[in-house]
Formats: structure tokens, sequence, C-alpha cells
């Protein structure tokens, strides 16, 4: 398995701009995701890893080493797409086969048929060898592409989006089983989604892109407690985190145009006005509880309920366990859990406090 560094990484396609210095490190064995809006520069990011694309400015390193003048094949890299692109008459063992038979690999055909059934049964598809691709289901097409990338044994797995076109159901069990097989397996990998759920189960770091610019990079505790932006605030969540406008007066913090008061932090100094965030969690129903809102929206989940709460003009989103008994037009009491909520000032970016 190998590091992977990019330094100072831009891109430009004529008069596109797709990637502007972007920096990380993708450690030994770690589950790397990017994680951005379409548009925001990551399939590109992969295509430079590869080799694809020739980056305008900076370096690619693969454990130390600088590779931006090494074609595709010399990096060793192995390439999951989206699309599955398998060979549709070709059986599942010739598919799985096919990159091993390379003349450059000079591999047994003993050895060839150990490395497709261990893939085939880590993926839990050997059932399906003899099989032709053409006859697969979309999850079982997925699982034959994923094995191709495994039987190469490859310095880095890049994945660019390779669930997105399943299925609610499958997309979640396959997530798991791909979690499972990188940390058994111990292979580095960089996997590409604009599914905030893929990235927040998945990764041991995240790092999001917007407009071609890494805005953060941590673990998923950090994206999701401590936002550098807004856009990473918003950007990942279900619900949507709360965000109002807030002004701070004489120690105290009001939400505009709303009841709602609350101390300022001791810790920090707060601008006159800026942008509260409260995570739906963090708006906690209490019988004795300081604020009072009218009941406007419920959604039933089933696992919760999201509650949309009134506010003065304001509304809040709320969310509790199970199925609420409660009813619209219904006063609920509530409290806002004061150390977690989020400070941003006028420009998006988090106010330490």
């Amino acid at each position: 398995m190998s590091h992977v560094e990019l330094q100072h990484i831009t891109k430009r396609f004529k008069t596109v701009t797709a990637l502007r210095d972007v920096s990380f490190e993708i450690q030994d064995g770690e589950f790397f995701v990017l994680l951005g809006p379409t548009g925001a520069g990551k399939t590109t990011t992969l295509r430079v890893i590869a080799g694809l694309e020739k980056q305008t400015q900076g370096h690619v390193l693969f454990d130390g080493e600088i590779v931006d003048d090494l074609p595709p094949p010399d990096r060793d890299i192995a390439f999951v797409f989206q699309q599955y692109s398998l060979y549709p008459n070709m059986t599942v063992y010739d598919n799985l086969a096919f990159p091993l038979r390379a003349p450059m690999r000079r591999m047994s055909e003993a050895e060839i048929r150990q490395r497709v059934y261990q893939a085939a049964e880590i993926l839990r598809i050997t059932h399906l060898l003899e099989r032709r691709t053409a006859h697969l289901s979309g999850g079982e097409m997925q699982r034959v592409s994923l094995g191709r990338a495994i039987v190469r044994q490859p310095r880095i797995f890049l994945m660019d989006e390779p669930l997105s076109n399943l299925d609610a159901k499958l997309r979640e069990a396959l997530r798991v089983e791909l979690k499972h097989i990188q940390k058994t397996q111990g292979s580095t990998t960089l996997f590409v989604t604009h599914d905030q759920i893929e990235a927040l189960t998945m990764a041991d770091r995240i790092a999001v892109l917007n407009k071609g610019r890494i805005v953060q990079i941590g673990s998923p505790i950090d994206i999701y407690d401590r936002p550098a932006t807004i856009f990473v605030a918003q950007l990942v969540g279900v619900p949507r985190i709360n965000l109002v406008d807030a002004r701070c007066e004489d120690g105290t913090i009001s939400i505009v145009n709303s009841p709602v008061r609350l101390p300022k932090p001791v810790s920090r100094e707060l601008p006159r006005t800026f942008k509260l965030g409260v995570r739906p969690e963090h708006v906690q129903l209490d019988p004795q509880g300081e604020f009072v809102g009218e009941l406007l929206l419920i959604e039933p989940l089933g696992v919760e309920s999201i509650l949309h709460i009134k506010v003065g003009q304001q509304s809040l989103v709320c969310t509790v366990p199970g199925m609420t008994r409660h009813k619209l037009g219904d006063a609920l009491r509530f409290n806002l859990v004061r150390d977690r909520l989020h400070y941003f000032g006028e420009d998006g970016v988090r106010i330490q406090v």
C-alpha cells in the first residue's frame, strides 16, 4: 500500500480553473473521503492522482517520490468508477481476471485463479463467477467492479462515487461491506462522494472540496461538530443545521425576529451581528424549557420525527426519537444546548468560542 501526497495542485482547463492550490496527504492504510457538491473538482483530483490528467502546477507524490511524469500504468492505482465498466460478454471470472492477464504482469493462471477466488469470496460473488455480467443486477455489477480493483492489490484505490447508481438499501449494505473490506485488507483508499452520509460513516478523514479549493480537512467528528465554514456546516447533517441571523448586545445573544435570548459565551468576543448555527438534535424538547414555539410541521421517519417549530418569525427544526404524539399547533417548550452552538461571521467563517 502507499502514502499519497498532493502538494499545491492547480489544474486549469482553458478558461476554467478546476483545482486551486489543493494540498492533502493520504496515510498508508487510510480511508480518505473527498466530499463536495457536483462541480467541486473531486473527479479531477482523482484523475490527477491517477495520471489521467496533468496538473498545471504542483506535485503528486507516492511514498515521498514525485510521480508527475509517471504514466497511469506505472502508478499502480486501481480506479473504481460510478459506471461499472465491465465486459458484458465475458463471465464474472474473466472480468475479474482481465487486469491480471496483462502481459506486463506475467502471472500464472494458478495465481490468477487464486486472486480471483479470494476477491470473489471477500465480495460474496463466488456463485456468480460463471455468469456473464450482462445478466447481473446493478448491485452485483458494482461488486464485480470492486472485485476487479481488489484483485490488482494496487498502491491505492481511487473510487469515484461507486455507490451512487444503487438503490438506498443496497447502497447502505455496500457501504458497510466496503468499509469492512478496506479495514481488513489495510488498503489505502481515496473515495469521492457528494453524499455526506457516505462520508461520515466511512471515512477515517474527510477533505471538503468546494469550487476547486479545500475548505476543511478533519475526522468525521471534526467536520460535523466543528465545521470551519457555513458551507461545511450545511453540507453535513440531516436534517440540515438551523442557521439564523443573530445579534450580540450587552452580553446577550438574540435571535433576530424571535423572542429567543441567550447569554453570550464568556470565552470569546462576538461581533454585533453574526450567524448562529444549531443542529436539530440540539433543539431539545423539555416541558420546563426556557423557550416556547408553535409546532408547524411534523415529518415522521420511524426511527425519529422531524419537528418544525415556529418561534416568533423564525422556524427551528428539531429531531425527537421515534414517532411523536404532538399535534400541529401544539405549543412546545424547548431548550438550546448552549455548548453545542455554532457561531459564524458575516464572511461565513467559524468564530471560535
